[in-house]
């Protein structure tokens, strides 16, 4: 069994051989906890599905046997949780270091490129995504595979470059003090550069869901959800660029996440390439560098398929 946990939504499967089969995606904020969800999944699975061990990803950070996603209220033992559920083993990484190991097996139609057609190279790859939270994972060549990089990059201060960024920045912190990526490049982070926006402008902003602020800002209805947006699109770009520094991620940088797939031709001509590759001396490195958007439904799931359990 695989399962990828995510602050909103959940996809369960089984795999083999590399692929999946029984999908079933369920809002979390249904089941109490992760337990009651994946005991549900099992037990409604055909006759002779039923398997001895599962892999997960979680939205956030796996240090310990306790863990508790970031952006909802479960916490598990995953000690306990292999019992109670009677697996043989239990595996358990960060959702963004199982969607990195996706890379390697998405297909030609699973991406979409932004900016200009790089040529291929091998190296370190960055993977990176905006959805409920902000996630980053990595992939380092070793000896002719790639190892998995897990962190929680999406909490990293989030960088400014221009003027009305700043004041957008200087309005978030008075609310959360640390104003890190996540605060802007993720669902809620819509939201929150919206408000900024409406509060620079003098104007009191409408109640907006994140959807609300991407189909205003796509229909270019609202100029405020049009320029959240715009933001959206360009302060990734710097956050992506750094993570393709630090890494030296020569191999690409890899969009994933739930939000960009839908709007993929507004963000291709957003000013997120631009900001990409502005990073002054190291803008000729930068400009080698590919960036792709995945559209692969669940990256995340088809990591985990490809996992080797006994790694």
């Amino acid at each position: 069994m695989i399962g990828d946990i995510g602050g909103t939504n959940a996809r369960f499967a089984v795999a083999e051989n590399g692929r999946y089969d029984e999908l079933t995606h369920i809002e979390v904020q249904k089941y109490p906890s992760l337990h009651d969800a994946l005991a549900d999944y099992l037990n409604a699975l055909p006759p002779g599905k039923r398997p001895v061990a599962a892999a997960l990803d979680i939205a956030g950070p796996v240090f310990g046997d306790m863990v508790a996603l970031t952006n909802m209220s479960w916490k598990f033992s995953i000690s306990e949780l292999r019992t109670s559920l009677g697996l043989s083993s239990l595996a358990v990484i960060n959702d963004f270091t199982a969607a990195a190991m996706s890379v390697p097996y998405l297909r030609p139609e699973d991406v979409f490129t932004i900016g200009p057609q790089c040529a291929e190279s091998t190296g370190p790859i960055g993977v990176i995504g905006p959805g409920t939270g902000l996630g980053v994972g990595g992939l380092l060549p070793d000896a002719g595979r790639m190892l998995p990089l897990s962190g929680e990059g999406g909490h990293v201060t989030v960088p400014t470059v221009t003027p009305e960024e700043e004041a957008i920045v200087r309005i978030l912190r008075v609310r959360w003090g640390h104003v890190s990526a996540e605060r802007v490049l993720s669902g809620k982070g819509l939201v929150n550069l919206y408000n900024a926006l409406c509060e620079i402008q003098g104007v009191t902003p409408a109640s907006m869901s994140p959807a609300d602020v991407t189909d205003h800002a796509i229909r270019g209805s609202d100029p405020a959800c049009v320029k959240a947006f715009q933001h959206f699109c360009c302060i990734l770009g710097t956050v992506a660029s750094d993570l393709a520094l630090t890494l030296g991620a020569t191999g690409g940088i890899y969009i994933a996440g739930g939000i960009l797939p839908r709007f993929k031709e507004a963000f291709a001509a957003s000013g997120f390439r631009e900001r990409f590759d502005s990073k002054g001396r190291f803008s000729s490195l930068l400009a080698k560098i590919p960036t792709r958007l995945i559209l692969e439904d669940s990256p995340a799931l088809l990591g985990l398929a490809n996992m080797d359990l006994d790694s």
